[in-house]
């Protein structure tokens, strides 16, 4: 597997392009974006013993993208603020199965975790006791012809940041992410992602008055060539 790509680093930062198929934290048999970042800090900066390294949110395994951790505990503690309050903006290229209508709008769901099957499913009901409100914005890009399956490339944004989000709410309109079998996706990309991207991400910086962006493209495997929106 690659490693990340550094897009920009500080005393407060490190945001970084994370590669699909690489955890960015806990015990697995891969290595994580946490244990690479500190391995990576220690490396450059010559620090000896452990280093701090802040997961403030996450990417799933299976998604590429950017990803910002903080180098400090202030730096964690003002961008978990961020997140809290809804001013740091994420945006995600979803490439689903399917023809998506060329338009845009608002997806609201009750989503809670079905533990027995390790995955999130929509509470069709509203009778789920665990249930959360997940809410998302989306807007249509491209239609693609890939052999003979239809495929339609989506701008998201995401209002609420609950796990699989994306994922299950596109699967349960029938239009699964490329790749993503767990939600029922019949179509497969090269390599070990599925079609979910971080491509933007904007935040403030935790220690100065500066609004920082970060864009890139998805990874060389999507059958797609666009100029980021």
């Amino acid at each position: 597997m690659q490693d990340p790509v550094v897009l920009h680093e500080d005393n407060h930062l490190l945001v970084i392009n994370k590669p699909a198929g690489m955890p960015t934290m806990g015990v697995t048999d891969r290595l994580s974006v946490y244990q690479w970042a500190g391995g990576y800090i220690k490396r450059r900066y010559q620090k000896p013993g452990n280093v701090f390294v802040g997961i403030v949110s996450r990417l799933d395994t299976l998604t590429s993208g950017v990803l910002v951790l903080a180098r400090t505990s202030k730096g964690a503690a003002r961008l978990s603020e961020q997140i809290r309050q809804g001013t740091m903006s994420k945006n995600y290229l979803a490439l689903v199965e399917g023809q998506v209508e060329p338009s845009a709008g608002t997806i609201r769901s009750s989503l809670y975790k079905d533990d027995a099957r390790h995955r999130m499913r929509v509470d069709v009901r509203g009778t789920h006791h665990d249930s959360q409100e997940a809410v998302m914005h989306y807007s249509f890009l491209q239609r693609l012809e890939v052999g003979s399956r239809a495929m339609s490339l989506l701008r998201v944004e995401l209002k609420t940041g609950r796990k699989h989000q994306i994922r299950v709410q596109m699967s349960s309109l029938g239009h699964p992410v490329v790749g993503d079998s767990k939600y029922g996706a019949t179509t497969h990309l090269i390599g070990s992602g599925i079609g979910l991207h971080a491509f933007a991400l904007k935040f403030q910086h935790p220690t100065r008055e500066e609004r920082l962006e970060f864009q890139v493209k998805p990874p060389v495997e999507w059958p797609v060539e666009l100029i980021l929106p």
